[in-house]
């Protein structure tokens, strides 16, 4: 089997590694960087559960491989918190009960963290076609888009400001 060294900066991190051609980069995240926030679903791309943000772009990382990703940047739900401070997607996942058994979760809030990038105030209807590509077998995804919503809000009017706001 053939073996390539890649370097990717992960949550902020610069990280080299050999690895084999054939790894894909969801076993590349958990099992050479111990990232285990980055669950393993399907391996077909339905589910959504290993979705990572790669380049900016949301990727389902059972499908990529980590020698795709060589000199990219990989952002982690491990890498959202800082200091000890939710990132406002997880505190609204929190509050608003976006998630019952959690696995889905990781993925759900990657892929929300994309749409808000690139749309900061989602409708309805937006969030919903954004987030299209996970699947969540618990909430029927009313609290996933009251969650997205709320981190759009907060996000909207700032950390400190937002939190009234966000929780109206």
């Amino acid at each position: 089997m053939s073996r390539h060294t890649i370097t990717v900066t992960v949550n902020g991190q610069s990280v080299s590694r050999e690895v084999d051609a054939r790894l894909l980069l969801v076993h590349f995240i958990r099992e050479e960087l111990s990232l285990t926030g980055t669950h393993i679903g399907c391996d077909t791309t339905s589910c959504g559960a290993c979705t990572v943000i790669l380049n900016g772009r949301s990727v389902k990382s059972c499908t990529a491989f980590a020698v795709q990703a060589d000199g990219g940047e990989i952002e982690t739900i491990e890498g959202l918190a800082q200091d000890g401070t939710l990132h406002p997607l997880q505190e609204g996942f929190w509050e608003k009960h976006g998630l019952q058994c959690g696995f889905c979760t990781p993925g759900m809030i990657m892929s929300a963290k994309e749409l808000l990038t690139r749309n900061p105030k989602p409708t309805e209807e937006e969030i919903r076609r954004g987030v299209s590509g996970n699947l969540c077998r618990c909430t029927g995804y009313n609290k996933i888009v009251e969650a997205i919503e709320y981190a759009s809000a907060k996000l909207q009017a700032g950390d400190d400001a937002g939190t009234e706001e966000a929780t109206q």
